[in-house]
């Protein structure tokens, strides 16, 4: 995501937020002019993602603020610990509190399961990448958490791979047509192809196809499908992908795993905002 697109997807979030009478409590409370010293503090096991919104969201609203990270995005913290330092004018600083929080805790969660995928895969060789399955609007900061998390991205969007779904195969007259039909189409561009079981493999790899998504099936299906490629393509697991059975899916000897509850489920990570006024 540009600096420009950030910028107004942040705009976007706080005038949400403040409304056309502004933040009403701040107004009624903080007399102006008031400054402030703010920490954001990481309160659970995790990898933190979203820096540059939750920080964009404090200088929107006031242009002098002060800000010091007090961590890497994507580093991992068992303890937790100080994220942001922030200084400035106290009515900014908790006007734009809540929006800097739900993006940095929604990031950061992401972030934060991803990381957790890969930890349980680690050793086995296997890929771990989103989905899709983002939330409208913020897909390129979602990916970005990914990353963030040792994760790794799928497409973006529509326009960049060819991904053949088994609808996509229907309409085409099974997955060897459309496979074939995909290649004259868009030959620059990457293609990937579902498979549900072993005969649809067979057609994949007969019509050529360089990647196989290999969806809803069990470990023991995913090892024959994984020794019927055999280094012809690659290998992608996908469909009911959870922490406890990745390992066991990792170890059939997939080259990728897509997971879509990276994006779709991840909880946010639990983070807090202290303020104290400057004397």
């Amino acid at each position: 995501m540009t600096d420009a697109e950030l910028r107004a997807l942040v705009q976007h979030a706080l005038a949400e937020d403040l409304g056309e009478a502004g933040d009403v409590t701040v107004a009624a409370t903080v007399p102006p002019g008031t400054r402030a010293r703010a920490r954001i503090t990481q309160k659970a096991p995790g990898a933190i993602s979203g820096l540059r919104a939750a920080e964009l969201a404090f200088t929107l609203l006031d242009h002098a603020i002060e800000l010091t990270r007090c961590v890497e995005e994507g580093a991992w913290r068992e303890d937790g610990g100080p994220v942001l330092e922030i200084e400035g004018d106290a009515a900014a600083i908790l006007s734009a509190e809540r929006t800097a929080l739900n993006f940095l805790g929604r990031l950061s969660g992401i972030a934060t399961l991803t990381a957790r995928y890969v930890r349980a895969v680690e050793g086995t060789g296997a890929k771990i990448l989103d989905t899709r399955k983002t939330t409208p609007g913020l897909r390129a900061l979602e990916k970005q958490a990914v990353v963030d998390g040792g994760g790794e991205n799928h497409r973006f969007g529509l326009f960049d791979m060819v991904l053949i779904k088994e609808n996509h195969s229907a309409m085409a007259g099974g997955v060897g047509a459309a496979v074939r039909a995909a290649k004259v189409a868009s030959p620059g561009l990457p293609l990937v192809v579902e498979c549900s079981d072993l005969h649809e493999v067979g057609e994949a790899l007969e019509a050529g196809a360089p990647r196989l998504l290999l969806d809803n099936m069990s470990p023991v299906q995913l090892r024959e499908a994984v020794g019927l490629i055999d280094g012809r393509a690659l290998s992608e697991g996908s469909g009911g992908v959870t922490l406890e059975s990745v390992r066991e899916r990792a170890q059939t000897g997939l080259d990728l795993i897509s997971v879509g509850a990276l994006t779709h489920s991840a909880p946010n990570l639990d983070l807090s905002l202290i303020l104290e006024p400057v004397t």
